[in-house]
């Protein structure tokens, strides 16, 4: 597999085709699960809606940056009567920055006229007064504010949201996989059932003439017709598996509009092959299970929640602490002076502190134990995740195991029945066996193959539940 991407499983061995599909009598080429896993890796309801999700989540990034955007301000008076006739416009920019919470600003005023003693802040020189300055927090709101909070919470839900993303992809692709490996199987076992009611109706034709020249019993018609009627409820029962198959296949085989797309039953793979042993080994012996549980998409998304609820707690804790701020800023008036005196024609320097601290902080404090507590309860919770997975890791290896060894013995048994019928036969036309044991040896046939495609299908399984657990 590709992380973040297309699912890629090794696909049912495929007979060459050099036809070219679509025109008259040529063969369509056999429908591979690569196939399958783009269209829906690209079209899928699911994996679109998630997509989808992450889009609002990168918007919801953007937007807490925006507590760190530039700000522009500016605000004018001007008094149309009375005793004071004071004119005054102020312009400022600020910006707040990360570090201890700060910000810093430019400011430029210009005033006019005359101000009471309580606006005598207005008065500026003839130039104007520019003033800069910068404000930062030493306890409180020093490491963590909301602001920041913000911004780092919505990094958190954005990677939560592409882990969503792989984990829908991953999920959707496995079932896809399923189903295919599904489609295949019913369809050969669908085959076999329809070769087993062939050999039956072909030697119908031939005991009806037997029977009419009196060189058979009647008897052996009838059964035949018995054991036709049993080989069509098999069949029937396989073409509804099949039909069913295909209804869930379709499912996830989408086209390039998105709509479900009915596999052609003539693109069946002609064999349902199970993993090679090559390939089962090195499924095997390429797993570090502590690795692969620590890249595990799940334990990925449980720790990004950790993370999001220490963020919490730390925001929390801030507020228990003392607000101290400190504020520096420089003044400069220009130009000559005007109504506001000498006192507005110097440079000042400012520093200012501002301490406050909560005598009661029990709903601070009550937040903090909660938001301690939804930790402990996230970091246990991991514990029973990476345990259950470990758990998920060993039975899958352990099933796959044991699907190689069924699939090889159930092969061993279908070329072992097929001796035996043809043995059957051979004894059946000089005169040696009979009719009864020569249908039992070709029913044991048709059980045997079944029994192939299902154990084939079980390593096919236990492949895509290992690929999708090691991702």
């Amino acid at each position: 597999m590709v992380w973040g991407g297309l699912l890629v499983l090794p696909a049912v061995a495929q007979e060459p085709v050099s036809e070219t599909p679509g025109a008259p009598g040529v063969a369509a080429p056999p429908l591979t699960l690569e196939e399958v896993l783009a269209s829906t890796q690209e079209q899928f309801p699911s994996i679109l809606q998630a997509l989808a999700k992450r889009r609002v989540a990168e918007g919801e990034s953007l937007a807490a940056l925006g507590n760190f955007d530039l700000v522009i301000s500016a605000e004018g008076t001007s008094r149309m009567s009375g005793f004071w006739d004071g004119d005054v416009a102020m312009g400022k920019v600020t910006q707040p920055f990360r570090s201890f919470g700060g910000s810093v600003f430019g400011q430029y005023q210009l005033s006019n006229g005359e101000f009471p003693i309580y606006e005598d802040q207005n008065f500026t020189n003839t130039g104007g007064t520019a003033k800069a300055g910068v404000v930062l927090s030493l306890l409180r709101d020093r490491d963590i504010d909301a602001r920041r909070f913000a911004e780092k919470d919505a990094v958190y839900a954005l990677r939560e949201a592409d882990i969503d993303v792989l984990l829908t992809r991953v999920a959707v692709q496995q079932q896809a996989a399923i189903a295919y490996w599904n489609w295949v199987a019913a369809g050969q076992q669908m085959v076999v059932y329809t070769e087993l009611l062939k050999i039956a109706r072909d030697r119908d034709s031939g005991l009806i003439r037997q029977v009419a020249s009196g060189a058979t019993a009647a008897i052996f018609l009838t059964e035949n017709q018995q054991n036709i009627t049993r080989r069509r409820g098999f069949l029937t029962g396989a073409e509804r598996d099949y039909e069913l198959a295909v209804n869930r296949l379709a499912f996830y085989f989408r086209d390039s509009e998105g709509e479900s797309k009915i596999p052609d039953k003539a693109r069946l793979p002609e064999k349902l092959r199970p993993v090679s042993p090559t390939d089962a080994a090195k499924l095997r012996t390429l797993t570090s299970l502590p690795a692969t549980i620590a890249g595990r998409p799940e334990v990925l998304r449980l720790q990004n929640t950790i993370q999001r609820a220490m963020q919490r707690l730390q925001l929390r804790e801030n507020t228990l602490k003392p607000r101290l701020d400190l504020s520096l800023e420089v003044a400069e008036g220009f130009g000559s002076i005007a109504e506001g005196g000498a006192s507005r024609d110097s440079t000042d320097t400012v520093v200012s502190l501002n301490f406050s601290v909560p005598l009661q902080r029990r709903e601070a404090t009550a937040r903090v134990e909660q938001e301690k507590a939804r930790v402990d309860a996230l970091q246990f919770e991991q514990r029973q995740l990476e345990d259950q997975i470990d758990l998920e890791l060993k039975s899958i290896l352990l099933n796959l195991r044991y699907a190689e060894q069924l699939a090889e013995l159930a092969e061993l048994e279908v070329e072992q029945s097929a001796k035996l019928e043809e043995a059957e036969l051979t004894r059946f036309k000089s005169g040696a066996s009979d009719f009864f044991l020569v249908n039992l040896r070709e029913v044991a046939v048709a059980n045997a193959r079944i029994k192939a495609v299902a154990a084939a299908l079980a390593t096919r399984r236990a492949q895509v539940n290992f690929d999708a657990a090691t991702i």
